[in-house]
């Protein structure tokens, strides 16, 4: 099932609100995905939750997100049952275990490009930047081919440019053979065989 934005918007504000009520310490949130494309009016469409990728101190240095701090987690639940979210509506999937984006490396510049947004006196969230929807949508379209992630790129429209430059930051993620047959594969596939030999 998916959920507009705006019911997003107000479950962080509400959000907000169960950290105040708890006398919860104050959380800066990054955030990237589906929320954030709508957040910021890159791509219009549905989206089903609030992915974290990165949280921030209040001097704005970006920390590990995972695993999220227990106040955080029980206010987030409090809120699902108020408005009948799924009980993951805000996770750290993106950044969860090992392989998560956070702990592999965040693109160059990344936390320079965010738009901040305060929900409140206890939550402030951060929405990426389009280049690096870009980055993470790739790299999350060919690990999963034929996903919605592959939409969602498409609907940026990426410059050549752009796209040799994600390409070149995922591989930092996975420099094996086969993560680059696959992204041969899926450039085919979607329309950008043209880059196929610049890779």
């Amino acid at each position: 099932m998916s959920y507009q934005y705006e019911q997003f918007d107000t479950a962080l504000r509400l959000l907000n609100g169960r950290l105040a009520i708890a006398d919860s310490p104050n959380f800066n949130l990054v955030v990237c995905g589906g929320t954030a494309l709508v957040a910021t009016e890159l791509v219009m469409r549905a989206t089903r939750d609030v992915d974290i990728v990165a949280m921030a101190d209040d001097e704005g240095c970006l920390i590990d997100p995972a695993p999220l701090p227990g106040a955080l987690v029980t206010a987030a639940l409090e809120v699902a049952e108020d408005l009948g979210l799924p009980v993951d509506w805000l996770n750290n999937g993106p950044s969860s275990g090992e392989g998560g984006i956070y702990r592999l490396g965040l693109p160059q510049g990344f936390a320079g490009r965010l738009t901040w947004k305060r929900f409140g006196e206890k939550l402030s969230v951060a929405f990426i930047d389009r280049i690096d929807q870009i980055y993470f949508k790739l790299y999350a379209a060919v690990d999963q081919f034929g996903s919605y992630h592959a939409t969602d790129l498409q609907e940026l429209n990426p410059t050549d440019d752009e796209l040799l430059k994600a390409i070149a930051w995922s591989r930092t993620h996975d420099p094996s053979e086969g993560y680059m047959e696959s992204i041969k594969m899926f450039f085919r596939e979607f329309g950008y065989e043209h880059l196929v030999d610049r890779i």
